[in-house]
């Protein structure tokens, strides 16, 4: 059986980390986040984002009790 964690986990890392360094580099720009009142959305889903993939990478490595 072919298993989806692994594949689904290292898309959502890379992609998180790719918004969180963005979120990071544009940190100073006020101008970008006026819209969502100050909050470094990037920031945040980014680090969300890297985690859950971190989680399914590490649910993918977990031996299967069987």
């Amino acid at each position: 059986m072919v298993d989806i964690r692994i594949p689904i986990g290292l898309m959502f890392s890379i992609i998180g980390v790719l918004i969180a360094v963005f979120g990071l580099v544009t940190m100073s720009n006020t101008e970008m986040y006026q819209k969502s009142l100050g909050v470094n959305v990037n920031l945040i889903l980014g680090v969300l984002m890297l985690l859950f993939g971190l989680i399914m990478l590490y649910f993918s490595r977990k031996k299967k009790k069987a």
